[in-house]
């Protein structure tokens, strides 16, 4: 069995076993028969003429066979050998003798030890085992050229401990110039960041494990296996290496990948792969080579959630200009951004209060600050703010207080300076009582608790009305849950309290100026069974008197609160009298006929205890403060989300009596498709309105975020709901006069809801809202408002009607702005020139004819709202009357709809000449033989009659209701059929 050559030089090692070209002293070899020796050794000259000992033997003229075996050949880890013979060989037709033969046979045996004897093994083919009949290539023949002849063959598997070969020949004439013996092994070998050791084949392919090269790793997981590689059994690496070895962080790949170098100083690698070294980023640099990150220069930090690559930064420098507005017990601080932010995106602010004073000295004379305590409460948040402002209340009245404002972003944590800031000292101004001081048990039994406290020293004329105390369990189910009393005294006896339990009490005062903040909140306990520290009989005896005599104080003040009651509620149904419509029918009241406007809110809003209100989070800004999200737990009810309108600080009489007639509005109005009025609290700072929560925010908003997103039924679903609450309004005689989609509210249900009473009539020249613009003294929405209302700032239900047209061309278009980006004075022209919108993308025909008689010139035209809720029933009863018919033009900025009558339809006088005139009079005969002999009849029908007469295509049916809305606008008005 012959064999490849390794032709490939380094590419493959071999290890020689026998070579007899290296032997310096005689092989004696064994022959056979050994009374008849025909393979002789002696010496002679190779190839290269060096002396070298050889065998030869000639005997053509004899058919006896001739064998010559060599000494044994350990075959070490090797399965598989080679065997590389030289020779030459004589060519028979030179000699001319007829048993001359031109080839010999190799053999072999295996064995554990060096056992043969001249008899042992047999000398045949079996125990031997033969590897090939070699024949030569080249023959010596006499005068022609000396050539030799060399065989490379296989042998293998092997299994035994060595081997011995055996020459046959039977009549050959030839010489053994060298034979060699040995087997291959694949070099050590570096690739792909990995080294594979010398390795010997032991089958067709061997599989080598190899490790990875200094400084290069396996990544962790599933992915992490040593590498590998297969070596041939002729000694050459097969393939690619299988390997995930790559360069640790701090390393890169040299010219090849063979080895990993590591990073120079000032460069950083961060992570194991085929990345390449970078520079260090800003503020950073490297201490040694071979760096996986950058360490930070001195001041500079670089935060746990930034990447390596990432630039170290610093904390910002301090925030400048602090501004302070202080309302009563309130003050809002505002800010200017920091001169340097260190660098960073993510930076913020937090709060700092001392109150400088006591109670003994509210106003700090003597210089003494501490923290603020609990009592002291910050919109939106004491720290990790991002806006520059923040409003603080709960303070003292007539005290000093610091504030101070730091500057933080993700790397102050790591600094060992405290953040930069800067401060602000204030002073309040409140005239309410202060916080309640020194609350404390005198005595208790197993069911009362006995209490006192220091009453608050008052700043002012005022006097102290009475005390309000609120207690709640501070275990068990009922925890939070505030019971209310309220005494005269500074002091009172708890009752019916649970038995050695733990409660919570807080204290406040009460002035002719309201109700101050509650004290810092105590635990008392109660006391268990049969004992009743303190509590003596003439105690109980002064409790048992105490409690008579505010038995009888309350009594009293019912009935005059009754008296008063019952009074005031005859003044008010004699005014009501002048606002009643039948005997079922409620009329709206303008808070504004008041004298008194806070009589309004206290007639139609609820007064809500402030403690029963938690703000969550700021979501808006309004026209006279914030609007927030927060929670409303009224003892009794289910806790719910309720939106928040805030007064912001600062406020005059004026604009205090304007933001709560909103809410004297609101609260008179009770449908479903009204935002509902919660309540109010005007008694503690800030002021509020409290409404309920709408989670999907204004109606226009909405849509542009969910562009195309419901059905038609579904949108006019929602205009069907915000005509309902239009209704309602009207017959209640109430005129919104800003009837758009932003101010109408969704909640999660798609339910749609009318909002924003009276914000309209409050507009000034100094309102910065583009949307609104100056008219006759106040400022307007010039694109949703009827002209009449522009003109002559005459707003009626009418009016209304127009503004919910323009509302429906938005819900259609979903959010689209009116008129796009035409300017308020276009918009006004074009509408006196009898030019409307046109349809929206995929908006069918019917509502857009309902649309363009919101928009009649004339008011008296327009649809009532009773109407337009019919209307919308019908179309959501009879989906098919909502097929689309407007197929042409999907842009969502198209001209506007000319509505002024054509020469040639005011010269119509009938039917057929109406067709003729807008070139559609194919359908001549189609329209008498459906009776439509009169334009009266004719003006009247919408898309299910054309389609019943026969009108098909979308065209024809778009071109002939366009003319059948301007018959309608300029024939005598007939009577709806809404």
């Amino acid at each position: 069995m012959f064999a490849p050559v390794c032709l490939t030089g380094p590419v493959c090692l071999s290890e020689v076993l026998m070579d007899t070209k290296a032997e310096t002293s005689d092989l004696r070899w064994m022959n056979h028969p050994p009374d008849d020796p025909e393979w002789e050794e002696m010496s002679g000259l190779d190839d290269e003429s060096n002396m070298v000992r050889i065998y030869q033997i000639c005997t053509p003229d004899s058919p006896s066979s001739y064998w010559l075996r060599t000494r044994w050949i350990p075959r070490r880890e090797a399965t598989t050998l080679y065997v590389e013979i030289r020779f030459t060989m004589m060519e028979c037709s030179a000699l001319n003798q007829r048993h001359c033969k031109e080839t010999f046979n190799l053999y072999y045996y295996q064995s554990d030890s060096d056992e043969a004897t001249p008899t042992h093994p047999s000398w045949m083919e079996n125990p031997y085992t033969k590897v090939s009949t070699v024949a030569a290539d080249h023959l010596l023949r006499q005068g022609g050229e000396r050539r030799s002849n060399v065989k490379l063959l296989r042998l293998g598997p092997l299994q035994g401990a060595g081997l011995y070969l055996a020459f046959h020949s039977q009549g050959t004439c030839m010489a053994l110039l060298s034979v060699r013996v040995f087997y291959r092994k694949c070099p050590p070998l570096r690739r792909a960041f990995a080294s594979f050791p010398e390795t010997i084949p032991h089958s067709l392919v061997e599989q080598a494990q190899g490790v990875c090269v200094e400084n290069a790793v396996t990544p962790p997981g599933e992915l992490s296996r040593p590498p590998s590689m297969l070596c041939g059994e002729d000694g050459q690496w097969v393939g690619q290496p299988t390997s995930s070895c790559a360069c640790r962080p701090g390393y890169e790949a040299g010219e090849t990948d063979v080895r990993c170098r590591a990073c120079a100083s000032r460069q950083f690698k961060a992570g194991s792969g085929p990345g390449v070294c970078n520079p260090c980023p800003a503020n950073s640099n490297t201490r040694i080579p071979g760096s996986a990150y950058c360490l930070c220069d001195s001041g500079y930090h670089r935060a746990d959630s930034d990447a390596p690559h990432a630039a170290c930064t610093r904390p910002p420098s301090a925030p400048r200009s602090i501004v302070s507005q202080v309302n009563d017990t309130m003050v809002t601080l505002e800010w200017s951004e920091p001169l340097e932010r260190g660098g960073r995106g993510d930076l913020s602010y937090q709060v700092q209060c001392s109150g400088c004073g006591s109670a003994s000295d509210p106003k700090g004379l003597d210089g003494s600050c501490s923290p603020c305590d609990d009592s002291v409460l910050y919109r939106p948040a004491q720290r990790g703010l991002t806006q520059r402002r923040v409003v603080v209340w709960g303070l003292r009245p007539y005290s000093k207080y610091t504030f101070i404002i730091q500057s933080l972003n993700g790397v102050s944590a790591l600094s060992h300076s405290e953040p930069a800031s800067d401060r602000v000292n204030i002073t309040t101004s409140r005239d309410v009582p202060a916080p309640v001081s020194g609350l404390r048990r005198t005595a208790s039994s197993e069911n009362s608790l006995t209490l006192e406290w220091n009453a608050p020293v008052l700043q002012n004329q005022y006097h102290l009305l009475d005390y309000q105390l609120r207690y709640s369990p501070k275990d068990g189910e009922e925890v939070g849950q505030w019971q209310y009393v309220s005494t005269r005294s500074s002091s009172l006896v708890l009752t019916g309290l649970q038995r050695a339990a733990l409660y919570e009490v807080q204290v406040r005062a009460r002035s002719q100026a309201g109700f101050g903040s509650f004290s810092t909140a105590s635990s008392f306990h109660t006391q268990p069974d049969g004992t009743s520290p303190g509590v003596s009989g003439s105690l109980v005896t002064a409790v048992l008197i105490s409690m008579a005599i505010l038995l009888l104080i309350a009594v009293v003040m019912i009935a005059v609160y009754c008296y008063r009651r019952r009074k005031t509620h005859r003044q008010m149904n004699d005014k009501i009298g002048h606002y009643q419509m039948g005997q079922t029918m409620k009329v709206y009241i303008d808070p504004f006929t008041y004298e008194d406007p806070n009589e309004a809110v206290r007639e139609f809003a609820k007064e809500i205890e402030a403690s029963f209100v938690k703000i969550e989070e700021v979501i808006g800004a309004g026209e006279f403060g914030e609007v927030c999200r927060g929670r409303l737990r009224i003892p009794g009810r289910k806790e719910n989300y309720v939106a928040i309108k805030t007064l912001k600080g600062g406020y005059t009489e004026k604009q205090r009596r304007d933001f709560l007639s909103e809410a004297s509005i609101m609260g008179q109005f009770q449908h479903p498709n009204i935002i509902h009025l919660e309540g109010v609290i005007t008694t503690s700072c800030p002021v509020m309105i409290l409404t309920e929560f709408m989670e999907n925010g204004a109606l226009d908003s909405f849509l542009r975020m969910n562009d195309g997103q419901f059905t038609t039924i579904q949108l006019v679903g929602m205009l069907r709901g915000i005509a309902a609450g239009m209704k309602y309004l009207s017959d209640m005689s109430f005129v919104h006069r800003d009837l758009a989609a932003r101010n109408i509210l969704v909640n999660s249900n798609l339910v749609c809801k009318v909002s924003d009473f009276g914000l309209s009539r409050f507009l000034t020249e100094n309102s910065s809202d583009p949307t609104y613009t100056s008219s006759l003294g106040g400022k307007i929405p010039i694109r949703w408002t009827a002209p009449e209302a522009i003109a002559y700032r005459k707003f009626t239900s009418a009016s209304d009607a127009w503004s919910y047209g323009i509302v429906m061309w938005e819900v259609m278009s979903y959010g689209e702005r009116p008129y796009w980006d035409m300017s308020n004075q276009d918009v006004i022209n074009a509408i006196e020139q009898d030019y409307r919108l046109p349809p929206p993308p995929e908006c069918p025909a019917s509502l857009h004819a309902l649309m363009l008689d919101c928009w009649q010139k004339e008011r008296a035209n327009r649809p009532r709202f009773c109407d337009v809720v019919a209307a919308l029933d019908r179309l959501i009863r009879n989906p098919a009357s909502l097929k689309l018919t407007h197929q042409e033009g999907t842009s969502s900025s198209q001209p506007l709809l000319d509505q002024r009558v054509p020469p040639c339809l005011s010269a119509c006088g009938s039917v057929s000449e109406w067709l003729r005139a807008i070139k559609m009079e194919r359908y001549e005969q189609s329209f008498v033989q459906a009776g439509l002999i009169s334009l009266e009849i004719v003006s009247q029908l919408n898309t299910e009659d054309l389609l019943r007469v026969g009108v098909t295509l979308a065209g024809h049916q778009k071109k002939i209701l366009s003319s059948i809305q301007t018959l309608r606008i300029h024939k005598p008005p007939p009577t709806l059929l809404y």
